[in-house]
């Protein structure tokens, strides 16, 4: 197999948007329509929107490499490091800490210049406790760089990257075209999904760390769109991607086969706008749940309350399995009178609705 960067014509992308025009006039519309739903909310509830998508893309990256964090570290790591937490909540693992942490800096410094040691600042958040690998620097081992399936002894060779030697010269390349490609720059794309959609195939076809090459790809995704726009972009790609990893490989790894790109900035620019279409549909329900605790602000008890919140944390995909009395005398460590107790109260506040019977009966939250 002849991949991209082995080929002639590597670092020439070739690409017809005839039939995406609609697509990307659709972005432009939506952006627009997310930054006047956010100036009209108060300050509070803007910020509670922006942690919710910041949140969804930290977990949803991390969980397409087969990594599950904690939600509560998460947000915690979030809010320290955009400086909302007077003193700095305690993130019990060091994975979400730096997730949370590189997701804060992507965000806050999105307008800068690409340089080679943002990347490996960004590397060492997101590994700074792994002790395998090399953090901070380039891969320089002599094994071939392989994505790569299949039980031992029947692996599939998906893609296999530039050996280690050509590194160092490949992102310098990488880091130039990322600024020459930035508003004002010498070869500028003007259509943010189409410099985004590039950015993060050109990364992760050179593939320069030993780990974290995915997450960081995402994350210069990230910022390729919201330099190009002018603002912090306000969605999580890694949640569309996560939702059908099989498409993005799939996708991913058509295209690592040759420089003609075309169907890969097309399915890019569909997970582009299916990301900013959650966006939408997230901020209207941050909106709906700042709505829903000042129509019941007062009237429940603490239990109540922590129950409520964690089922809104879900999101709006909602509770999984909706709750129950046992989930509930989990979550508060109440006994089973005072769970049903408190459900009753709930119900009769039209706080929840009951849903299914006998023993598939569940609450879910009536918002």
């Amino acid at each position: 197999m002849i991949y991209n960067w082995q080929q002639p014509d590597w670092l020439n992308f070739k690409y017809d948007l005839a039939d995406i025009e609609d697509a990307l006039f659709n972005f432009a519309e939506q952006i627009g329509h997310v930054s006047g739903i956010l100036k009209a909310m108060p300050d509070d509830i803007q910020m509670e929107a922006v942690i919710d998508i910041m949140v969804a893309e930290v977990i949803k990256t991390s969980e397409i490499e087969g990594e599950y964090l904690s939600r509560q570290d998460v947000v915690s790591s979030i809010r320290n490091n955009l400086g909302l937490n007077q003193t700095h909540d305690p993130v019990k693992d060091k994975r979400a800490q730096g997730a949370g942490e590189l997701m804060a800096d992507v965000r806050r410094t999105f307008a800068e210049a690409m340089t080679e040691e943002k990347l490996f600042q960004w590397h060492k958040m997101l590994l700074k406790e792994n002790r395998r690998i090399n953090v901070g620097v380039w891969r320089s081992h002599q094994d071939p760089m392989q994505v790569v399936s299949g039980a031992l002894g029947k692996e599939k060779i998906h893609f296999e990257a530039p050996p280690s030697s050509r590194v160092p010269d490949e992102m310098t390349k990488f880091i130039q075209w990322f600024n020459d490609t930035a508003p004002g720059g010498i070869k500028e794309i003007k259509k943010a999904p189409v410099r985004s959609a590039i950015a993060h195939l050109y990364f992760e076809t050179i593939h320069p760390f030993e780990d974290g090459n995915g997450r960081i790809g995402r994350a210069i995704a990230e910022k390729a769109l919201s330099q190009t726009i002018g603002r912090p972009v306000l969605l999580s790609l890694s949640r569309t991607i996560e939702a059908d990893k099989k498409s993005y490989y799939n996708a991913l790894e058509r295209a690592q086969k040759s420089n003609e790109i075309t169907l890969w900035i097309k399915y890019f620019v569909d997970v582009i706008l299916k990301s900013q279409e959650q966006a939408i549909s997230l901020v209207d329900f941050v909106l709906k749940k700042s709505k829903f605790f000042d129509r019941f602000k007062g009237v429940l008890n603490e239990r109540q309350i922590k129950v409520v919140r964690r089922m809104l944390d879900a999101g709006v995909e909602g509770f999984a399995g909706g709750m129950s009395a046992k989930k509930y005398m989990s979550i508060t460590k109440a006994s089973k009178a005072t769970a049903t107790r408190d459900l009753q109260h709930l119900l009769e506040l039209e706080v929840l609705i009951l849903e299914g019977g006998g023993r598939s009966t569940h609450y879910i939250l009536n918002i």
